[in-house]
């Protein structure tokens, strides 16, 4: 019975740790929760299109949102509140992240895109989540993303109306165990 238990809690530890990738995992391969889904890579689909010389005109605005979870003692804000972008085109925003803490503190990030529909077409070229960052008492630092809007997304019907869209990042407290 000792040994049965031994195992559940080590399970149990290991589920755990394994929760953050699996669920990212997860949410690029099924666009769960926004999370945009991976099927060629941002430079192909550039590639591709500037080969076949797609020629955009529609313009769209994309937020931007900051988020810190619960316990969480960071200051975390977008530098901008939105861009306005072409389809097709590149662009580069920025987010600020302080620890107003007196201990250093090591955080990661996740993100969506809404409305989910139209996440597909959202690709990051360049960002910060998904990977800890740590910061001392007091520290500040601008973090960049760096996204791309697939032409695609002027093409398709089902996304007719759809003008807005919005980047929210959400901070979590990495456990220092």
């Amino acid at each position: 019975m000792l040994l049965y238990l031994t195992v559940l809690v080590f399970a149990m530890v290991g589920s755990s740790y394994a929760a953050v990738p699996l669920y990212r995992r997860f949410c690029q391969a099924t666009g769960y929760g926004g999370t945009v889904q991976r099927k060629e890579s941002v430079e192909e689909k550039i590639a591709r299109h500037t080969k076949d010389g797609t020629v955009t005109t529609r313009e769209i605005v994309v937020q931007f949102n900051a988020d810190v979870a619960d316990g969480m003692p960071w200051k975390f804000v977008p530098t901008q509140r939105e861009v306005r972008v072409k389809t097709g085109e590149s662009a580069l925003a920025f987010y600020t992240a302080e620890n107003q803490s007196s201990a250093p503190i090591t955080g990661v990030s996740t993100y969506n895109v809404t409305p989910m529909k139209a996440a597909v077409y959202f690709n990051k070229i360049q960002c910060f989540c998904f990977e800890e960052q740590r910061l001392l008492p007091g520290e500040q630092i601008d973090m960049p993303v760096f996204f791309y809007i697939d032409p695609e997304f002027e093409t398709d019907p089902r996304m007719d109306g759809i003008n807005n869209l919005i980047l929210s990042y959400t901070f979590f407290k990495v456990s220092e165990e």
